[in-house]
């Protein structure tokens, strides 16, 4: 019997290393439990030398030792990846997906019957322990299986469990997300710089600003448009703001913006 908790990362990517580092951070693995197999020979020695995991010469190393396996690659690659995984003799192994629109049925179709599958969608704050992962678990994934793989995701943050049919969604929302708000961050920074300051204090404005209002809306429980009311004085500087981003549509933009790439990742999985 594998042991379950023995992990084999097929990709060492910047998703990877951000799971590795959380689960040995958070002293949920340790890192002689932890094997990686990724095609650039370099990337695994970064690996092994930063994080002191084993590095793998080949996928079938993975499968003989390790009873959970994370799928660490880019939607492009990973039917390439699932037939060789699909061929491995003697895969017994919980298998987690980590790849944006490649879903449930797509990838058990390459593996042998009965094989417990987990789609996840992180997103890249994980590479601080600041994601956001939503999980979704297969048919023949038991609740143990279930435990163990949402001790990983909150490892590198906060996990939850979805139907897969908002997988998407959740792409479109939380995993391209941190792109949405970086380019609000930037666009806010631009605009002291606009007004006078210096680059520098609208930096840190802007970053305080972001983290203390996600911090108030955790911690007061209320919703945002009710935080909203509480900022914004009759006849002040806020609602004047706010009647411009409203004028230039703002917020429908971020919408359909939510709408495209949920479109997209559903396209990835159909492709």
């Amino acid at each position: 019997m594998l042991d379950r908790e023995t992990l084999g990362f097929l990709g060492g990517g910047n998703m990877g290393e951000a799971l590795i580092k959380g689960l040995v951070k958070g002293s949920i693995v340790p890192p002689q439990k932890i094997l990686v197999f990724d095609v650039d020979k370099e990337r695994l020695e970064h690996l092994k030398n930063t994080h002191h995991v084993t590095p793998c010469a080949t996928m079938e190393e993975i499968v003989s030792r390790c009873g959970t396996i994370v799928l660490a690659v880019k939607p492009q690659t990973m039917e390439t990846v699932l037939k060789k995984l699909g061929a491995c003799q003697g895969l017994n192994a919980l298998v987690i997906s980590i790849a944006a629109g490649v879903s449930l049925q797509r990838i058990t179709g390459f593996l042998p019957q009965k094989t417990p599958v987990i789609r996840v969608m992180p997103n890249t704050p994980a590479l601080v322990q600041e994601g956001t992962s939503a999980l979704a678990p297969g048919e023949n994934v038991s609740e143990e299986q279930m435990d163990f793989a949402l001790r990983i995701f909150n490892a590198v943050g906060k996990a939850i469990t979805v139907e897969e049919k908002w997988m998407d969604a959740v792409t479109g929302l939380s995993g391209s997300g941190p792109a949405y708000v970086l380019m609000f961050m930037e666009s806010l920074v631009d605009g002291g710089v606009l007004m006078g300051l210096p680059r520098h204090v609208s930096r840190e404005l802007v970053l305080q600003t972001f983290l203390g209002t996600a911090h108030m809306v955790r911690e007061t429980g209320k919703h945002p448009a009710e935080l909203k009311d509480l900022i914004t004085s009759p006849g002040g500087t806020t609602i004047e703001g706010l009647k411009t981003l409203e004028e230039k549509g703002t917020r429908g933009a971020l919408m359909q913006a939510v709408q495209a790439a949920t479109l997209k990742s559903r396209d990835l999985g159909e492709s």
